[in-house]
């Protein structure tokens, strides 16, 4: 198999990622449910006698990143994790400075998948202990929302405070 190929599925998984909304569950699962279906799609492609594992992979990726993320974006919701304000979005790490994050990778911005998406840039995520890289992606926004606020750190009462994103 080649690589380029593969490449460009896990791309377009990535891409649906953030079609079902903005949470940790629903990136998660639409980045592992695209995995799965791609190398399930591959595997059933290859195995049907035509040898067409690559659409097969192509299928089962889009497939799995959209159910994915669905399955994802229910738990968001019902655990809370998908933020409508800054309250909302404010995390328990506080620090005293600041650690600086890693130079962001290149990126390069798809096609927009439908009209409503939303380009969400790349950023770094932090978790507490370390930056975390959250890829570009289409997103469409939660109802009544209109702008992405990108993670930030907010300076409170003698410490910095991390600011997941956030819709508002």
């Amino acid at each position: 198999m080649k690589t380029k190929p593969i490449l460009s599925i896990f791309a377009a998984a990535l891409i649906c990622a953030g079609c079902e909304g903005n949470g940790p569950n629903t990136q998660n699962g639409a980045v592992a449910g695209g995995a799965l279906g791609a190398l399930t799609g591959a595997i059933i492609g290859n195995n049907s006698g035509g040898h067409n594992g690559l659409a097969g992979a192509a299928i089962g990726g889009v497939v799995g990143a959209i159910a994915g993320g669905t399955i994802g974006n229910s738990i968001d919701h019902q655990n809370g994790t998908l933020y409508h304000s800054e309250a909302e979005a404010t995390t328990n790490v506080a620090v005293e400075a600041v650690p600086p994050p890693p130079p962001p990778p290149a990126e390069l911005q798809t096609a927009q998948p439908t009209p409503s998406a939303v380009w969400i840039y790349g950023y770094y995520d932090y978790d507490g202990a370390q930056y975390l890289w959250v890829p570009g992606h289409w997103e469409i926004p939660p109802p009544g929302a209109v702008q992405f606020v990108r993670p930030h750190w907010r300076y409170r009462g003698g410490t910095y405070v991390y600011i997941r994103g956030y819709w508002r």
